[in-house]
């Protein structure tokens, strides 16, 4: 009688166990697809080059390399720092590990930007910027084409720097060895990412 019972009511419990089952469940794991980092954010910023070094005051090119240091710049515009892997032959040779701008979690393929190369490099760095351009860049966040860059970057934190600091970055970043590296072109918002990027500055993507 027990067994008949069991049977009979079986048809009618399974609705209900399956959904009690499905509660249960584990959810998943917005994260799945991302693969934890721990990134470098204190770097010593490179030695400048013996051959430029006389065309600035030592002092001022001392107070800027000071001032990178402060300011954690190697942390994004060194390439592999992000994911704690930085590549000390491209110190401030810009990153090919980008940043994503929009949120991976809520949208498919985010925006993604590449830190830029910082050594004066004509063809890949800033050997082509004039001394206005790269203070409106620390400053203002606008690059020499006029454009404003992303608050990725915290410019606005940047544009009560004194005359003198600003002043001493640029001839610190004028006076590093150029460092031929061409980073990867920013990705817009909706478009598929080619290369690795990093969002909350902890996870990339699995690439």
């Amino acid at each position: 009688m027990w067994k008949t019972k069991i049977k009979l009511l079986h048809p009618l419990l399974c609705p209900a166990i399956i959904l009690a089952l499905q509660s249960c469940a584990t959810p998943p794991d917005p994260l799945a697809d991302f693969k934890a980092h721990t990134p470098t954010t204190i770097m010593e910023a490179p030695a400048p080059g013996n051959k430029v070094l006389a065309a600035y005051p030592v002092a001022q090119v001392e107070q800027g390399k000071y001032l990178v240091e402060l300011l954690g710049c190697g942390s994004c515009h060194t390439d592999g720092a992000l994911i704690g892997m930085p590549n000390s032959a491209r110190r401030l040779a810009g990153s090919r590990v980008g940043i994503a701008y929009s949120n991976p979690l809520l949208v498919k393929n985010p925006g993604v930007l590449y830190a830029p190369n910082l050594t004066p490099d004509v063809n890949t760095g800033i050997g082509a910027w004039s001394d206005t351009e790269l203070l409106n860049m620390i400053r203002h966040g606008v690059d020499r084409h006029g454009n404003r860059g992303l608050a990725v970057m915290p410019f606005p934190a940047y544009t009560r720097l004194k005359d003198a600091d600003a002043g001493a970055i640029v001839a610190y970043l004028r006076s590093l060895d150029p460092v031929s590296h061409q980073v990867p072109a920013n990705v817009a918002e909706g478009r598929k990412a080619r290369e690795m990027y990093i969002h909350f500055g902890v996870y990339s993507n699995k690439h």
